[in-house]
């Protein structure tokens, strides 16, 4: 398979944020050589030919607008899965998509926008604003206690090879010292592998006076941050949505940073203690 044939898909629902998620989509092809896909998902099969011609006529549109020529999909279903299945089946590079942030009964119930996200191994980039500039300079890394968090490097090393961006590894002040000997342990294994790839990187240690996930988004805003790259709660549940797991509030951040989502792979060994939540 080409490289241009891994597609950028952008869930189009004909809104100003998917406008807005397709601008982001536009930069990023061009650094990275991908086409662009237009996924439109409607509840039932019958309904897929009826909304085939508006799609076409949304990625005409598009193209007058911007110059770039996206596919377009029109696929039945839930959201919360058929994104995921749609990404798997197209191989896609990361999903790039819009959201109106935490409003009315999310607050409870949880974002619409993690729900989606952890539906696929693909990584997300979850945008609300267009963006500011065309390139990716900047990233703030939050690293927690939790052992996902060593997952990161990958993404570290694809981000830093395709964007050349520099990075902030943003340390999460705790007073619990089984917690602070896994973040030891966590920064370690970021910090050799950052080294080991010749990434340029600082680490900053968070205040420890709010809770971390607000003192990201206020750290990341305050710095001008062009994004934050997280990883949702492995094995995520209906009790991380009722009660907000820290990247709800992140992803949904009332300053509309963009932030590229990673989901952990399974836990392998089960049993012990979980702890709900992820920066």
């Amino acid at each position: 398979m080409e490289k241009s044939e891994r597609p950028i898909i952008v869930p189009w629902d004909f809104s100003h944020v998917a406008e807005n998620a397709f601008r982001h989509a536009v930069n990023f092809s061009k650094i990275l050589n991908r086409k662009v896909l237009l996924l439109h998902i409607v509840p039932e099969e019958k309904d897929e030919a009826g909304k085939e011609k508006e799609l076409i006529e949304s990625a005409a549109k598009l193209e007058a607008e911007h110059g770039v020529h996206p596919g377009h999909l029109v696929r039945s279903g839930s959201i919360f899965k058929t994104i995921g299945e749609t990404a798997k089946e197209q191989k896609a590079e990361m999903i790039i998509m819009g959201t109106h942030g935490m409003k009315g009964a999310q607050k409870l119930f949880g974002s619409k926008a993690l729900r989606v996200v952890v539906s696929s191994r693909i990584p997300f980039l979850v945008i609300q604003d267009a963006p500011k500039k065309d390139q990716i300079d900047s990233i703030l890394l939050p690293i927690d206690f939790k052992s996902e968090n060593k997952e990161k490097a990958n993404w570290i090393y694809y981000l830093a090879h395709n964007f050349e961006a520099r990075f902030t590894i943003f340390k999460s002040r705790v007073k619990d010292k089984g917690f602070k000997r896994k973040i030891i342990s966590n920064i370690k294994y970021i910090e050799t592998y950052l080294r080991s790839q010749d990434v340029d990187y600082e680490i900053v240690t968070a205040p420890g006076k709010k809770k971390f996930k607000k003192e990201v988004v206020e750290y990341a805003f305050g710095n001008d941050f062009d994004m934050v790259l997280i990883m949702t709660t492995r094995d995520i549940n209906w009790v991380d949505y009722f009660f907000g797991a820290p990247e709800q509030y992140i992803i949904a951040n009332k300053h509309n940073l963009p932030v590229m989502c990673i989901n952990p792979r399974p836990m392998r060994i089960t049993g012990g203690f979980r702890a709900t939540g992820s920066a």
